[in-house]
């Protein structure tokens, strides 16, 4: 947080405070009903409760059974199996696919342009029930339904429209006589894809990845209809478990996923700083 300006007195004191209170109050109305969860899946009992020997802060009020349970369940690992494959899969393909979508949409001279973006980012935008029981439909015609491949696809179809944007957004600024001063030093196509594009375009393919890697990892509605029970993911392990046997094992899960979620976020924040300074470097 920046310090105040000197020149700032009177109501525009009161108003810079102001701001950074109501700021903070939004802040902690966002975070604290996540944050929750991480002391509760320390509870001893199996409840979702804070009992009186946790708020007392009584070590036999808290345990580390329900992380036992989880590295113990073999539906648990059988769905963190199906995550790593599904997942990494999906994120492989998304941002292959999305990466030549935006280099086509990079160019000028492309018909239609605006049209085919709107259709690229459509599965963003169109309801994801109506995605998913549309999936169903086509998937159940091809017989992919209740497969690892039909998964695979329809999280890739989910996940594309932000490997798209996020690279479209890194080649705005891409300075296109770079281009065209290596291609007049002799340089081919190969080379100065490889040598000059790719380097540039690097930390928004990253952050397109890390964004379709989020997507397909959290996504549960759509594998609800595409996939089986032999393709159960997390999140799908854990919307059965509250459903059917409610046990503080969710939390401990949860609690790893927001581990897992603040790192890449670390991550995609350091990605955005590194292409500042590139852009810097640019102009």
């Amino acid at each position: 947080m920046s310090a105040m300006p000197q020149y700032i007195q009177g109501w525009e004191k009161i108003w810079h405070y102001a701001l950074r209170v109501f700021v903070g109050l939004v802040l902690f109305y966002l975070v604290f009903p996540i944050l929750v969860i991480i002391p509760l899946s320390f509870n001893a009992s199996p409840f979702f409760t804070f009992t009186k020997e946790m708020l007392a802060f009584d070590p036999d009020g808290y345990s580390l059974e329900w992380y036992y349970d989880f590295f113990n369940d073999l539906n648990w690992q059988a769905a963190v199996k199906n995550s790593a494959i599904i997942t990494v899969s999906a994120t492989l393909l998304a941002t292959f696919l999305g990466t030549l979508a935006a280099l086509g949409l990079a160019k000028s001279y492309l018909p239609y342009r605006r049209v085919l973006m709107a259709l690229l980012i459509s599965p963003m935008i169109v309801p994801l029930i109506i995605s998913a029981a549309a999936m169903y439909f086509f998937y159940t015609n091809i017989r992919l339904q209740g497969t690892y491949l039909g998964v695979i696809l329809a999280h890739t179809a989910l996940a594309t429209p932000f490997v798209v944007i996020t690279v479209t957004a890194t080649l705005s600024g891409f300075d296109h006589s770079l281009i065209r001063a290596a291609a007049s030093l002799g340089a081919n196509s190969t080379t100065i894809f490889f040598r000059i594009i790719v380097p540039i375009i690097l930390p928004g393919v990253i952050a397109g990845a890390l964004f379709a890697f989020i997507t397909s990892f959290d996504e549960v509605v759509v594998i609800y209809f595409v996939g089986s029970y032999q393709q159960h993911t997390i999140p799908w392990q854990m919307f059965s478990g509250i459903r059917e046997r409610i046990s503080p094992t969710i939390l401990a899960v949860a609690t790893m996923l927001i581990i897992v979620s603040m790192l890449l976020l670390c991550t995609l924040e350091c990605i955005r700083r590194r292409n500042e300074r590139m852009r810097r470097g640019q102009l």
